[in-house]
C-alpha cells in the first residue's frame, strides 16, 4: 500500500573494513534503487566502524528522524561483529538467544558443525522480529524502525527483497534525463532558474568526459509527474532560447 506521502530512510553501514578500504560497499546503490521502486526514498547514508558507542548514537539519531533505518555488516560469528548487542543497547534493551534462530542454524548446519562462534548469530535484541536470510540462514533482525542487515552484499540484497513486501513506500520518485555538449558551468544560470521556479524538482547536472566528446547530463527528479514535466519544458525551453543542442536521455 503506497501513498501521496513522502518515507524516508537512513542506511548505516558498519564495518572497519569499509573505512579502511579494504572492501568496497556495493549495497547502497542496491538499497537505494530497491527502495526508490516502492517510494521509499534514502535521504541519507553513513559510514561507521565497529565501535559500540558510535552505533549506538548512530541508530538513536537515524531511527528518530527517518520513517526507516537499515543496516549492514556486524551480525557474524566473529569478535568485532557487535552490530546486534550495539542495536538492543540503542534501544534500551540486551540480547538473548532466540529459539527459532537457534532452530534455523541448527538445521542449517552439519552435525557438528554449529559452534560456539556460530551459536552467536542466533542472539537478538529482546523484542525484535527475525528477518529471513535466504542464502545463508543466519537471521537478522528488525526492533522498531531499524533493520539489521548482513554485510555480504549478496545474502544482504537478498534480504532486502525478502523484506521489500512488508514495507509501506510512498510517493515514488521518477527522473527525466536531458544532454547538452556544452559544460555544465555554461548553463548553470538555467539550472538555478528551474530549480528555484519548481521548488518540489531536484535539478542535478553531471558531467561526462568522451573520446571526441564532452558534455552534460541535466537529471530533473520528483514524485509530482506534472510539476517533473513543466520543470522538463521549463529547462528546454531556457536552452533552446541559447540555440543549444539537446538528447533526450543520457548521451551516449
Amino acid at each position: 500500500m503506497t501513498s501521496d506521502q513522502r518515507v524516508t530512510a537512513a542506511f548505516i553501514i558498519i564495518g572497519n573494513e569499509i573505512l579502511s578500504g579494504r572492501t568496497q560497499d556495493a549495497n547502497l546503490s542496491f538499497l537505494a534503487g530497491r527502495l526508490g521502486e516502492i517510494g521509499i526514498q534514502v535521504v541519507e547514508a553513513r559510514v561507521i566502524p565497529d565501535v559500540e558507542q558510535t552505533i549506538i548514537d548512530t541508530v538513536q539519531r537515524l531511527s528518530a528522524q527517518v520513517d526507516y533505518v537499515f543496516t549492514s555488516g556486524g551480525i557474524g560469528p566473529t569478535h568485532d561483529d557487535i552490530t546486534a548487542d550495539a542495536v538492543a543497547k540503542a534501544f534500551g534493551t540486551e540480547t538473548f538467544e532466540d529459539p527459532e534462530a537457534v532452530a534455523l542454524l541448527e538445521a542449517h548446519y552439519a552435525a557438528g558443525e554449529f559452534n560456539a562462534a556460530r551459536r552467536k548469530m542466533a542472539r537478538v535484541p529482546r523484542s525484535s522480529t527475525l528477518l529471513a536470510n535466504p542464502v545463508s540462514t543466519a537471521p537478522g533482525f528488525r526492533i522498531g524502525n531499524v533493520h539489521v542487515l548482513a554485510g555480504v552484499p549478496k545474502i544482504m540484497q537478498a534480504m532486502v527483497d525478502m523484506l521489500l513486501p512488508g514495507l509501506t513506500g510512498g510517493a515514488v520518485v521518477e527522473s527525466r534525463t536531458i544532454t547538452v555538449l556544452i559544460g555544465e558551468s555554461l548553463i548553470a544560470p538555467e539550472m538555478a532558474a528551474v530549480e528555484n521556479a519548481h521548488p518540489g524538482i531536484d535539478v542535478g547536472s553531471y558531467p561526462y568526459f568522451k573520446p571526441g566528446a564532452s558534455g552534460t547530463s541535466i537529471v530533473l527528479r520528483g514524485a509530482d509527474v506534472e510539476e517533473l514535466e513543466r520543470a522538463l519544458a521549463d529547462v528546454t525551453a531556457r536552452l533552446e532560447a541559447r540555440d543549444i543542442e539537446i538528447w533526450t536521455g543520457d548521451h551516449k
